[in-house]
C-alpha cells in the first residue's frame, strides 16, 4: 500500500474495521460511552490514522534510493538538513517529532535529494525508538550507495516525556550515527559546522 499525500488513501476495509473494533473496546474500557455522537466514528478515524502513520511497513527504503541512483564523479559532502519527521514511540505509542540532518560522501554513486527525505519518512512511519531509527537511516544509505561515509543526526521532542512521566516540556533528544570517513573528528566537525549555519 503506497500512500501519496495528493491522492485518496486506499484503506483496506477489513483491516480498518478490525482495528476500529479494538479502539471501540479501548474507549469503553477507559470509561467513555463509545456510542455517543462525538465518538461514534472515532474508532474508524483512529484506525485510518494509525494505518497512515504506520505506512512505513509497506515500503522498502533501499528500493526508493535505487529508483534514482546516478553515476557521478563527485567526492565532496552532500548534506540534506532540517528534514521534518513525525514518528510514534514504540513504548507508549505517543508521537516524537523533529528534524533529521544527513550527509554522505559519494563513491561514484549519488541519489536524488528527495530520496533522502523519503527514507527518513519510511523509517519514521513505523513504531520506533529514535536510536534505532538513526541507525536504520545510516545503514540504508551505506548499504545502497556504498559511499565513503554517512552521518545521520536526529533531534526530536518526545511527547511521552512531555505529556506523561517526567513532563519536561522543552527537552530535546539528539542521536547520531556515522560510518567511514565520518569517523574522523575533522569530517564530523565540518558536517556540524555546515548544518548549524543559518
Amino acid at each position: 500500500m503506497d500512500f501519496n499525500i495528493n491522492q485518496p488513501v486506499p484503506f483496506d476495509a477489513e483491516k480498518t474495521e478490525k482495528i476500529a473494533h479494538h479502539y471501540r473496546e479501548i474507549i469503553k474500557l477507559l470509561g467513555e460511552d463509545a456510542e455517543r455522537e462525538g465518538l461514534l466514528k472515532t474508532p474508524e478515524r483512529v484506525s485510518k490514522a494509525m494505518q497512515f502513520l504506520m505506512n512505513g511497513y509497506e515500503q522498502n527504503p533501499e528500493e526508493i534510493i535505487q529508483t534514482a541512483m546516478f553515476t557521478e564523479d563527485y567526492r565532496q559532502m552532500v548534506i540534506v538538513k532540517d528534514i521534518d519527521f513525525y514518528s510514534m514511540c514504540e513504548h507508549h505509542i505517543l508521537p516524537f517529532f523533529g528534524k533529521a540532518h544527513i550527509a554522505y560522501i559519494p563513491n561514484h554513486k549519488i541519489t536524488g535529494l528527495s530520496k533522502i527525505a523519503r527514507i527518513v519518512e519510511v523509517y519514521a512511519r513505523r513504531l520506533q525508538v529514535q536510536e534505532r531509527m538513526t541507525t536504520q537511516i545510516k545503514e540504508c544509505i551505506q548499504n545502497t550507495l556504498n559511499p565513503l561515509g554517512v552521518m545521520v543526526i536526529l533531534e526530536a521532542q518526545h511527547l511521552c516525556m512531555q505529556m506523561r512521566g517526567v513532563q519536561k516540556q522543552h527537552s530535546i533528544t539528539t542521536t547520531s550515527d556515522f560510518t567511514g570517513v565520518f569517523q574522523q573528528a575533522k569530517t564530523r566537525e565540518e558536517f556540524m559546522n555546515l548544518i548549524n549555519r543559518k
